[in-house]
């Protein structure tokens, strides 16, 4: 069974900085594509940010050059290195392996929550 347990969520203030963890186990995690997704209020789930199984990055236009997806394979662990956030980032953040168009490995862990407010 695949469990994907996001953490590293928090509060912080715009112009702030997070790093968002996906332990991820049940899987042989090296050579899947994973990816970041994140939720608002009211919005759809969207992609964030994707790493494939060799380390090739995709991002969604609005964090390009703020945000930085990698991954350690020896820990089963996607990260995301969040900088310069800002107040419109706001979401619950999840991770998954996307096998395609709204198919994906996991079931959706629990998300961290990133809130950015002064």
């Amino acid at each position: 069974q695949v469990q994907l347990v996001e953490s590293g969520g928090g509060l912080v203030q715009p112009g702030g900085s997070l790093r968002l963890s996906c332990a991820a186990s049940g899987l042989i995690f090296s050579i899947y594509t994973m990816g970041w997704y994140r939720q608002a209020p009211e919005e759809q789930r969207e992609l964030v940010a994707r790493i494939t199984s060799g380390g090739s990055t995709t991002y969604a236009e609005s964090v390009k050059g703020r945000f930085t997806i990698s991954r350690d394979n020896a820990k089963n662990t996607v990260y995301l290195q969040m900088n310069s956030l800002k107040a419109e980032v706001t979401a619950v953040y999840y991770c998954d392996a996307p096998l395609g168009p709204g198919i994906f490995l996991g079931s959706w862990g629990q998300g961290t929550q990133v809130t950015v407010s002064s």
